[in-house]
């Protein structure tokens, strides 16, 4: 169990957080169409796991603009954004934003997703939505980039991210 935090206090995390070397977990999630998606859908590309609370925080939004604007150019990468919202609110969001090059997400269904990649707020507040994290895992889902951002109102490291994926 991981710790992060929120507000200048600690929050608890269920599961483990996967490191760097390890496989990536298979999942299944929402899309937008509310169609499952599954992990291996993405096979032969990398991805960018963009894990966040909700898309409507200002960091969340933040972070989908970023990540937007900076996977432009990058073939064989996709940007998975991914949290508890509902797809109606995401695709909301991506419509309002023009959000159009990242692939959105939602663990509604699933919750076990956040439990499986060890970023399920276990207390708090924000108890049941996911942490701020993200992963770049490669096109054999190998992790080559792991963040757990300390601190939920903290945007997560772009460079690092981008220094990790290739075009």
């Amino acid at each position: 169990m991981s710790q992060i935090m929120f507000k200048g206090q600690p929050v608890k995390l269920s599961g483990v957080f996967p490191q760097v070397g390890h496989t990536a977990p298979a999942f299944t999630l929402t899309s937008a169409n509310l169609a499952d998606v599954r992990l291996n859908q993405f096979a032969s590309r990398q991805k960018i796991l963009s894990i966040v609370p909700s898309l409507d925080t200002p960091v969340c939004a933040a972070s989908a603009r970023k990540f937007n604007a900076r996977i432009v150019g990058f073939q064989n990468v996709v940007v998975l954004k991914i949290s508890m919202d509902l797809p109606f609110a995401q695709k909301r969001f991506c419509e309002s934003e023009r959000i159009e090059n990242i692939v959105m997400l939602s663990a509604f269904r699933y919750p076990a997703f956040g439990l499986d990649y060890g970023v399920r707020i276990a207390d708090g507040p924000l108890a049941g939505l996911l942490a701020r994290a993200v992963l770049v895992v490669d096109e054999h889902d190998q992790i080559v980039h792991a963040q757990l951002v300390p601190d939920i109102a903290q945007e997560p490291d772009y460079d690092a991210v981008m220094q990790t994926v290739h075009g």
